[in-house]
């Protein structure tokens, strides 16, 4: 296979934009009513080796008689580049727009009118604080209601804890103490604080009377401004990875401009997500376990401002039935509500698909708002949402073979079904057939505690095979585990199968989007129930599609699906031809001193995690026993490896443990080693560098 082909689907495949955020306004003229979308795109490019950022706007004409009508829409404006902009936000009333801008090092806080730059701030050279946060874990940028003031978080500036306690002698003495940090992909945040700064003055102040024990994140103003809601993480007495982990002990904070802090929720749970409601009377946020499964099925919980009672909107949901909701699983976008106050609309996982739901507060009543199709007949397996503003909802769809596409409705009367209008299609589609399946585990590989329960997989592969001969199935294994894998465009997929391979991606038992009871059977049961799981999925795909090549399987997956895949290759070593794991877990025991989540190792083995855990002979052992590197001699399939050189997660040098038991016995093995990467391997050249190797190895051993 030539390399210049591989690399040219890929850039093909992942070079296609993709919506990751959008935001409505709406003008009432004498005979109609306007909207206006306006919606922001990522998109890689490899000759760039970056991914870049632009917006576009969409007019959308509907009648004042009817307006949830859309009568036309205009064609769309010319793509402007936001490249730069860390942050963004509009006001809510004048549509000022605020922004957080990257600019030679230095962070700059831009306030832009219809007129141009209207304010400027070096927040770099003010040195009020540190770098602002713009992830999606604590990062937040809020407009109070009067549009003078703006509230974000930041990094504590290192140099007014040092000044306070003493000055120059204090700086050579603590110059060099350790600074805990939150974890992959959060290296570079210790110490959050909220800040706001005074438009009219230009001042940035930061607001004082945070619990000391509390990291806080996801602020947003209360209503009438003089007070701050937010999320506060409590990092006694020491943190614990956060990315992917909803299950670290949080609270709901309300926090006074005057420093006095109140906590409005309990104490030993995890929270996320507040969201305000239009009226400002309710706030709603997402609830679930501390410790356990380190992603989880999550109530919805609702508070009311006035009287200060808290009820569940929507509860866990541990044995979905047949067709119906299956709990949430994922965080709420920032608008959420409906104009009324009384509908939250929100996307979540539903078995193999991901679709957009609608709770109504009264009935507590929650409706599917995906186009009302069978499952086999869906159009789309994903449908994400982006915002819902003036009760008009813009979504990302997308499928297996349909890339993202941008589609607009409004939210549905009671017993009426959403009118879709698709704003921007995909610049192409693919020519792949796609299918979900449905997986019963054997009666001997029933979970006795959680008995009954069921899993699936999506299996896709090219319509048309490049050659006569049966098409070779590449097995695409999750990682989590506790995630999914949703009938969605997913380019690895997508470039995989334009090269002529079928991919069978699996939803094992432990994946989201099944109940909280499908979530839980794992614990306890990684390396064997998932392991067979997996392995189940590839007999059925095999049993009930004949077009497929029992003899040319691969298996690849990147952290927990890497484990699975090394544990396949070696508990079957005659079965599989060709291996390919990003960042895999090989041996858990030694793990366990350099993970940043050390209580899933605990957890993952089914044992209890405290704080205070010291290692046991007895742990180590059953972490030991669940992992892949027991099963090394056995292996004989090719295994290529690729590992993140900045990895908090799964420590490079797990798979290193791996490259060096397999040279040791003459094993073909490959390492491929991305010094600047993390767990996801997600730099742009590094998926290009990860996929082109994929291919070749697999097209090599096959």
């Amino acid at each position: 296979m030539d390399p210049s082909q591989v690399t040219g689907v890929y850039g093909e495949v992942s070079g296609l934009p993709v919506p990751v955020s959008a935001h409505v306004s709406q003008e009432q003229l004498p005979e109609l009513r306007t909207y206006t979308v306006t919606a922001e795109w990522s998109q890689s490019d490899l000759v760039r080796g970056s991914r870049l950022r632009y917006s576009q706007q969409w007019t959308l004409i509907a009648d004042s008689n009817h307006r949830k009508s859309i009568r036309t829409v205009l064609p769309p404006g010319p793509c402007v580049p936001v490249s730069g902009e860390s942050l963004s936000g509009l006001s809510p009333i004048r549509g000022l727009r605020a922004v957080v801008r990257e600019t030679s090092g230095h962070q700059l806080l831009e306030i832009w009118d219809h007129r141009g730059l209207r304010k400027c701030l070096n927040l770099t050279a003010l040195n009020k604080h540190g770098r602002v946060y713009d992830d999606a874990q604590f990062g937040c940028l809020s407009w109070s209601e009067c549009e003078n003031k703006l509230l974000y978080v930041a990094e504590k500036n290192k140099d007014t804890s040092i000044e306070s306690h003493g000055g120059d002698s204090a700086c050579r003495k603590d110059r060099s103490v350790y600074r805990e940090d939150w974890g992959e992909t959060l290296t570079n945040k210790s110490v959050p604080v909220i800040c706001v700064v005074n438009l009219q003055s230009g001042s940035v102040s930061e607001l004082q009377g945070v619990p000391p024990d509390v990291s806080p994140g996801q602020a947003l103003w209360a209503p009438g401004s003089q007070s701050v809601v937010f999320i506060g993480w409590y990092h006694e007495p020491f943190r614990l990875g956060l990315r992917f982990c909803s299950n670290r002990r949080s609270a709901l904070f309300k926090l006074h401009l005057d420093g006095n802090c109140e906590c409005l929720s309990g104490s030993n749970l995890s929270m996320s997500c507040p969201r305000l409601s239009p009226d400002g009377s309710t706030l709603i946020y997402l609830q679930g376990q501390v410790f356990g499964p380190h992603n989880q099925c999550l109530s919805l919980q609702q508070l009311d401002l006035t009287s200060r009672k808290t009820s569940t909107l929507l509860d866990v949901v541990n044995r979905p039935q047949t067709g119906e909701f299956a709990g949430v699983y994922e965080a709420l976008p920032t608008c959420c509500w409906s104009t009324d106050a009384q509908r939250v609309v929100f996307s979540s996982a539903r078995r193999n698909w991901k679709d957009l739901f609608m709770v109504d507060r009264q009935s507590n009543k929650v409706t599917s708002l995906s186009d009302s199709l069978t499952d086999l007949s869906k159009v789309y397996g994903s449908w994400k949402l982006l915002t819902v503003q003036n009760d008009l909802m813009v979504v990302c769809c997308s499928s297996p073979n349909t890339p993202p596409t941008l589609r607009v409705g409004f939210l549905p009367s009671a017993g009426e079904a959403v009118t879709w209008r698709t704003l921007q299609q995909p610049v192409m589609t693919f020519d792949f057939h796609w299918t979900v399946l449905d997986v019963t585990p054997p009666p001997e590989e029933d979970n006795t505690h959680y008995s009954g329960l069921d899993f699936g997989a999506v299996l896709v592969k090219p319509s048309r095979p490049l050659h006569d001969a049966e098409i070779p199935l590449v097995i695409f294994i999750h990682g989590g585990p506790h995630s999914q894998f949703p009938a969605e465009w997913n380019c690895t997929t997508a470039g995989l199968a334009q090269l002529g391979f079928a991919v069978l991606m699996v939803n094992y038992r432990g994946s989201t989007g099944f109940g909280q009871d499908n979530i839980l059977s794992l614990i306890g049961q990684i390396g064997g129930q998932d392991v067979k799981d997996v392995q189940t999925a590839v007999l059925t795909a095999l049993q009930r599609d004949v077009t497929l090549d029992p003899k040319r399987l691969a298996v690849i997956g990147g952290s927990h699906g890497g484990f699975l895949s090394c544990h396949l290759v070696g508990q079957y070593p005659e079965f599989y031809r060709a291996c390919a794991a990003r960042n895999p877990v090989i041996n858990a025991a030694t793990l366990l001193g350099t993970t940043d989540i050390v209580d899933w190792r605990y957890t993952s083995v089914g044992l209890q995690y405290s704080y205070d855990q010291i290692p046991t002979a007895e742990a180590l052992a059953a972490m030991l026993e669940k992992s892949p590197i027991t099963h090394a001699a056995q292996i004989k399939a090719p295994v290529l490896l690729m590992l993140g050189g900045r990895d908090r997660r799964v420590s490079p040098h797990q798979g290193l443990e791996l490259y060096k038991a397999l040279k040791s016995r003459a094993s073909p093995v490959r390492l491929l080693w991305f010094p600047e990467d993390g767990h996801s391997l997600s730099r742009v050249d590094t998926q290009a560098d990860c996929f082109l190797n994929t291919v070749l190895w697999l097209h090599q051993h096959f």
